[in-house]
């Protein structure tokens, strides 16, 4: 009782002290109005040794960033009132509150603790059915002709390419490759809901990002055959493209990296006041990665204009969901850090470009973050590495490959408007198909890039003991050569 006493008088005396004293405003980090202080008053030099004691009221003024206070209806016409509260306490009757950073938290008698989870499972938004029309009631953002022939298009280019590739890998003519089929609708569907002025920051699993944005069919050749026109100059491995003209960073393969990354990178646009976002990609893995958290939290707290995209496809190599977290998925995490967020269907393209569209518009104009969530399925293997099958039932597979495709769903929406023929569908495969075989074609006879380029683009002027490196590197490969490659030039 007598600590409670104390607690409640300590209270009275600095919301008294406050109205004698008003504390100073700082300004918002983010313009519009400044956020009130945590501390009760202005921060205060520290007392120098000998001086005399601060006033008792002042002393309780600086003592702390929060206090108990009741209120009862209109609590805050109460607070400004000048009348003295009793000092024994609040006045019966009244609930009491917390006055701590971010609001009043209210105050109760009975212990209750959160429950682990919410009692139903968060809804996922959906357009079109498994064939391919449209939901009664379902809205969605309009596609014109043009843009709903070019998202088919390219979804289907996406998937042959990958076909392509990965068969070339099991030629032994590229030495890495990583498919996206299955989620061909996340790609181009989210990709054209933006804007090119947008920045990218992908996971590794987004190439058709990149392709909806105008990356050719001989870029994506080059990069993986690692050659000399290789805008990386063959350090990286297959498949880690990027884009400076295409404002799509180089693919890192750690896992998660890019997030926080991907924040700044939004948080300099707001900056800049640019009419554009970011936006970064990540797998169900990578929320297991601590980067992940501090992200959110980070652009939460900064309110930065970023897009975090979750390819929520079930696997993470061969780990399931199911022993990645015990929540609902990824969508639910983003009310912990204080982001607003969607579950879409990862499969339907109309859904996808809906949900990204909306993302883009609240967090440029609200200056926010979002969290979208997509339900997909990685059909195939994780990379040219791996064997599914070792892991996952064949069933479960097939079933996704067939009735859950998305690319056919979406290709019965466009037949269904009359903009697409079987004609037309045969015509984009054979061209596509020839133009990436000469693609690679080209990209095989084209020289590898020198050794040199492996001590360069880091420093202005290459420090000695990189020249050093060189050196040694230049005189193994002499002293060895059937160990090295005899198509790079020395």
């Amino acid at each position: 009782m007598a600590a409670l006493w104390l607690a409640r008088a300590s209270s009275q005396l600095a919301r008294r002290a406050a109205r004698r004293h008003p504390p100073l405003r700082r300004p918002s980090r983010h313009g519009g109005e400044p956020a009130s202080p945590w501390l009760l008053g202005p921060a205060a030099q520290p007392p120098v040794l000998g001086s005399p004691p601060l006033p008792a009221a002042e002393r309780a003024f600086r003592r702390g960033f929060c206090s108990v206070r009741s209120f009862a209806g209109e609590s805050s016409a109460a607070a400004a009132s000048d009348e003295e509260e009793p000092e024994n306490g609040f006045a019966g009757g009244d609930q009491q509150a917390l006055d701590f950073p971010g609001g009043k938290v209210s105050l109760v008698a009975e212990m209750n603790f959160l429950p682990e989870s919410h009692g139903e499972r968060i809804s996922c938004y959906r357009v079109l059915d498994d064939d391919g029309r449209t939901i009664s009631g379902s809205r969605f953002q309009e596609v014109s002709k043009e843009v709903a022939l070019k998202m088919y298009s390219e979804m289907v280019t996406l998937q042959i390419m990958d076909n392509i590739f990965y068969e070339a890998q099991r030629q032994g003519r590229i030495s890495f490759y990583l498919t996206s089929n299955g989620e061909e609708a996340i790609n181009i569907a989210s990709a054209a809901a933006l804007s090119a002025d947008d920045i990218v920051l992908p996971q590794y699993r987004e190439p058709g990002v990149l392709l909806w944005r105008g990356f050719t069919l001989q870029e994506f050749a080059n990069q993986c055959f690692g050659n000399n026109m290789d805008y990386g100059k063959g350090r990286q491995m297959p498949i880690h493209y990027g884009s400076n003209r295409l404002n799509y960073f180089t693919v890192s393969s750690p896992i998660a990296t890019q997030l926080p990354q991907a924040v700044g990178a939004a948080y300099s646009l707001k900056m800049d006041k640019k009419d554009a976002c970011a936006i970064t990609y990540f797998g169900d893995g990578g929320t297991s990665e601590g980067d992940f958290h501090a992200a959110l939290n980070f652009a939460a707290v900064m309110e930065a204009p970023v897009i975090f995209f979750c390819r929520n496809n079930g696997w993470a190599i061969s780990t399931p969901t199911t022993e990645q977290f015990r929540s609902d998925g990824v969508v639910v995490r983003g009310q912990a850090y204080g982001i607003r967020g969607i579950r879409v269907d990862g499969n339907d393209a109309l859904a996808v470009y809906s949900a990204v569209h909306a993302a883009r518009e609240m967090a440029i104009t609200e200056g926010r973050p979002i969290l979208v969530e997509a339900l997909t399925y990685r059909v195939g293997h994780h990379s040219t590495s791996d064997d599914s099958t070792k892991y996952r039932p064949v069933d479960e597979i097939e079933h996704w490959r067939t009735a859950r495709d998305p690319i056919s769903r979406y290709r019965k929406w466009v037949q269904g408007n009359d903009w697409w023929s079987d004609s037309e569908e045969s015509e984009l495969r054979n061209r596509v198909r020839k133009e990436l075989l000469q693609a690679i074609q080209v990209a095989e006879r084209m020289p590898k890039p020198p050794v040199t380029e492996l001590f360069t683009d880091v420093y202005d002027q290459i420090p000695s003991n990189l020249r050093e490196q060189e050196q040694l590197l230049r005189d193994t490969i002499m002293k060895h050569p059937s160990d090295y490659p005899t198509d790079v030039p020395v």
